[in-house]
C-alpha cells in the first residue's frame, strides 16, 4: 500500500510535490478507510482522484510514478555504461533544474511494514539513494549510497558489498541487488513491479482489440462481464472459437507455408515455420436478446469504448482481488459517471475490497465530486504556477463542509485547478 509519493524536478514538476494517501480526521464516508498499525495515523485511502485543466500536469504526476517504477525495475538491465538514464527529464522553465537532480521517493507498506524509498539522479549518474524500514514504528537504515559510497544497516542481510561493486553508476543498488537475487532487497523491487499502470483507456479499439489477443490471448475474466453488464452495456457473457479461413486466404497460407519451408530448407535451419493463422481465434460477445434469450456478436461489431473497457478492466479489476495498486490515467475516457462511481464504490467498499487496494486516477468527471462513496480527503486538484509549474495539493487544504456542493464549487473555480 502507498502512504505518500513525493517527486521533484521532473517535467512540469519544479519543487518538491507530495501525494499522500494518509486519510484525514473528516468524518466523511468511512465504510472504504484501510486500517493498518505500520503508521501512527493507522488510515489510508484506497482510492484518489486528481482533477485539473488540460495541460496543468495530471499525467505528468503519473508518469512520475512511472518514471520511478522504471528506473527500479530497468535501470540495471537496460542501462549501458557510461550511458543517460532516460527517465529523468528536469523541468525546462529555468535556467538551473537541468543540473539539479531529479528526485523521486515513496512510502508504503510491505508486509505490515512501513518502508521509506528514495533516489536522485543526474542526466548519467545516481547521485543519492536511501531505503529504511520502521518495524514497529522504529526507523532502520537498510542502505544509503551518495554517488557511488555505499553504507548499510546491520538489518540488511546478504552480500551488500559485493552488489554494490557490480552496481553502476547510473544503475540504483536496489536494481542491480533484485538481479543478484538479494532476498531482503527483492520483496522490496517485488512491490515496485506489482503496481499497475492503466493507460487503455486512451487506446484506439483496434489497439485495445490487439491487446486483448495478446496480452489476454482472448480471455476475458467473469468480474469483467458482471461489470460489463451492471453498467448496461447488454453484455452478459462470451466465448472464443476458431477463425474461419476463406478458400482463398486457406490456399494463400498454403502457399506462404511451403515457400518459407523451401527457403528453410535451402539454408538448412533448423526451424519450424506455423502461419500466423493457424491458432488465430476470435472472440464473440454474449447479448441479451428481447425474446429474452441472446445472441453473440463478434467483438469488432463492439464500440471502441466497450473496446477499451475488455482490455483495461482486467487490471484495474484484477487488484481488488488480492491488494495492490493500480493507477489510471483519464479514468472517465471510456466510461460513463454512472460507471465510474461503480468502479469508485468497489475499491471505497470492504466488501468488494477485502485486501485494500488502491487506486490512483486522473479525471475530468466532475459528477464523482458528490459521490456519496467518496470523501473530501480523496479529491486532489493539479495546477499550474505563474511560471508554468505543476503543483498538486488536496481538496482538504481548503475549508468546506460536508453539506457543500463540492462539484459547483469547483466549477465556480472556489478551488482552483478550474478545467477551463
Amino acid at each position: 500500500m502507498i502512504i505518500s509519493f513525493e517527486v521533484e524536478n521532473y517535467r512540469s514538476i519544479k519543487k518538491r510535490e507530495v501525494l499522500s494517501f494518509v486519510a484525514s480526521s473528516l468524518k466523511d464516508c468511512e465504510n472504504g478507510i484501510i486500517l493498518t498499525d505500520a503508521i501512527s495515523e493507522g488510515r489510508l485511502l484506497p482510492a484518489i482522484l486528481l482533477y485539473g485543466a488540460n495541460a496543468s500536469g495530471k499525467t505528468n504526476l503519473i508518469r512520475a510514478f512511472n518514471a520511478m517504477i522504471s528506473t527500479v525495475l530497468f535501470s540495471q538491465t537496460k542501462g549501458q555504461p557510461g550511458g543517460s538514464i532516460p527517465t529523468r527529464k528536469p523541468f525546462l522553465l529555468d535556467n538551473t533544474s537541468t543540473s539539479e537532480p531529479t528526485v523521486f521517493e515513496i512510502n508504503f507498506i510491505l508486509d505490515a511494514v512501513r518502508f521509506n524509498y528514495g533516489f536522485a539522479i543526474l542526466e548519467d549518474s545516481v547521485s543519492e539513494e536511501w531505503l529504511y524500514s520502521y518495524p514497529l514504528g522504529t526507523p532502520r537504515k537498510l542502505f544509503e549510497r551518495d554517488g557511488q559510497n555505499f553504507s548499510f544497516g546491520r538489518n540488511l542481510k546478504g552480500r551488500n558489498s559485493t552488489i554494490a561493486d557490480l552496481t553502476r553508476a547510473n544503475s540504483l543498488f536496489l536494481s542491480a541487488a533484485a538481479q543478484n537475487s538479494h532476498e531482503q532487497l527483492t520483496r522490496v523491487f517485488n512491490f515496485f513491479d506489482s503496481i499497475q499502470l492503466e493507460t487503455s483507456l486512451s487506446m484506439s479499439g483496434p489497439a485495445a482489440e490487439q491487446r486483448l489477443k495478446k496480452e489476454h490471448q482472448w480471455k476475458i475474466d467473469h468480474g469483467v462481464i458482471d461489470f460489463l453488464g451492471e453498467i448496461n452495456t447488454g453484455i452478459i457473457g462470451y466465448r472464443t472459437k476458431d477463425r474461419e479461413l476463406s478458400d482463398e486466404e486457406r490456399e494463400l497460407t498454403k502457399k506462404l507455408n511451403l515457400a518459407v519451408q523451401s527457403i528453410l530448407h535451402e539454408v538448412e535451419a533448423d526451424l519450424k515455420f506455423e502461419s500466423p493463422d493457424d491458432d488465430d481465434k476470435v472472440i464473440e460477445l454474449e447479448h441479451q436478446s428481447e425474446d429474452g434469450g441472446s445472441k453473440h456478436f463478434p467483438i469488432q461489431m463492439e464500440s471502441a469504448g466497450t473496446l477499451r473497457l475488455l482490455s483495461a478492466l482486467p487490471k484495474v479489476l484484477g487488484v481488488l482481488k488480492v491488494g495492490g495498486i493500480v493507477i489510471v490515467d483519464e479514468l472517465d475516457l471510456s466510461l460513463h459517471t454512472q460507471a465510474s462511481e461503480k468502479l469508485l464504490n468497489m475499491f471505497c467498499s470492504k466488501e468488494h475490497n477485502p485486501h485494500g487496494a488502491q487506486m490512483l486516477a486522473t479525471t475530468h468527471d466532475t459528477n464523482l465530486l458528490d459521490s456519496d462513496c467518496f470523501r473530501r480527503d480523496q479529491v486532489w486538484f493539479v495546477a499550474k504556477s505563474k511560471i508554468g509549474a505543476t503543483e498538486i495539493y488536496p481538496l482538504t487544504d481548503i475549508r468546506t463542509r460536508p453539506s457543500d456542493n463540492i462539484e459547483k464549487g469547483y466549477l465556480q473555480g472556489r478551488f482552483g485547478a478550474t478545467p477551463f
